[in-house]
């Protein structure tokens, strides 16, 4: 097998210790949250949940390019690169028409060191990996959802043609060039049958970095107790230990950017509190603005009392890193953030 395998450990390789290089002039992330839609219904995921039971999501479905292309040429004015612009949100990129094009926009502007998307690779034709490619992504993560016809029809509700699922995945690795090509599945989607050897040997010739990742309850209104079968909860995402987490780093070094425009501190169904419109205001004037200091402040006396929604929000809890726990840093960063 060719692909490294990941496994109790950041699968974007190691982290810088937050809390020795806040405050932070440019954020580390932004995701690129491009259209609210998606072509599977993953028994686990957000669009599992009715969407009467969702909330707020965006006052509109897709990104307008002219909006995207606004907020490119603001980050291009950030100090500093980002280190990740990351397509991902509540639906799936490629259903975006012009995917490729915000990727190669952003690619030419050298606004971030890696431009990386994540799908569930279902869209990835010949035609659109080639776009992909030529328009310089970076890293792209593709969720599976099974090792068969059967088990997608299970989990995701939809029928795949499994096997040119596979070959258009390996078509991408082969034609690729710079291109880093993460694999993953949900450890759920496996069985006696469908086993992770079979994972391995399926799809481990045709990436760089492959893993196995915990079902974790983490979407507010998903039947977990009927999804996650035995799990005992113990460990986050990537196989560490769960532990507690009083201070959410998330708005320390991210920002997300809806279809709307709206900025939010984080990547969550229910959002803790709008950031700023980038309609209206700069990446610059949001980042530095009041609405996140003030968040941040909240958010370093205790996420129980910033806000309801953070008091609730499993999230970070199943998906922190170690570098990223700012518990013990607070009441210094109280201090930097007054």
């Amino acid at each position: 097998m060719k692909a490294k395998i990941v496994s109790g450990h950041a699968p974007g390789g190691a982290r810088t210790r937050l809390a020795d290089v806040l405050p932070l002039k440019t954020p580390f992330v932004v995701q690129i949250f491009p259209i609210y839609a998606c072509n599977f219904t993953c028994e686990y995921c957000f669009h599992a949940v009715p969407k009467n039971k969702r909330g707020f999501v965006s006052d509109w479905p897709v990104m307008k390019f002219d909006l995207y292309k606004k907020c490119i040429d603001e980050m291009a004015l950030f100090d500093d690169q980002l280190k990740v612009l990351r397509f991902v949100g509540m639906g799936e990129p490629l259903l975006h028409k012009d995917i490729a094009k915000m990727i190669e926009y952003a690619v030419a502007c050298n606004v971030a060191l890696r431009v990386e998307l994540l799908t569930n690779g279902s869209l990835l034709t010949r035609q659109m990996s080639d776009a992909l490619i030529a328009a310089g992504l970076s890293r792209m993560v593709v969720s599976m959802q099974g090792l068969s016809k059967d088990k997608y029809r299970q989990i995701s509700k939809v029928d795949i043609d499994f096997e040119n699922f596979v070959a258009n995945i390996a078509y991408f690795y082969k034609q690729k060039t710079n291109t880093h090509v993460y694999i993953k599945i949900v450890d759920i989607a496996l069985d006696e049958v469908d086993t992770k050897q079979k994972f391995y040997e399926i799809f481990g010739d045709i990436c760089d970095s492959i893993a196995v990742e915990n079902a974790v309850p983490i979407m507010p209104g998903v039947e977990y107790d009927k999804v996650l079968k035995n799990s005992s909860g113990s460990a986050t995402q990537f196989g560490l230990p769960v532990a507690p987490i009083q201070v959410c780093p998330q708005p320390f070094f991210t920002m997300q950017i809806n279809p709307d425009g709206k900025v939010v501190p984080c990547y969550q169904i229910s959002y803790p509190a709008i950031m700023g419109d980038s309609n209206h205001q700069t990446m610059q004037e949001i980042w530095n603005g009041e609405a996140y200091r003030s968040f941040r402040l909240a958010m370093l006396n205790g996420r129980d009392t910033a806000n309801d929604v953070c008091s609730q929000c499993n999230f970070i809890r199943y998906r922190l890193f170690p570098e990223d726990d700012l518990h013990e840093a607070a009441e210094h960063l109280k201090g930097v953030y007054q």
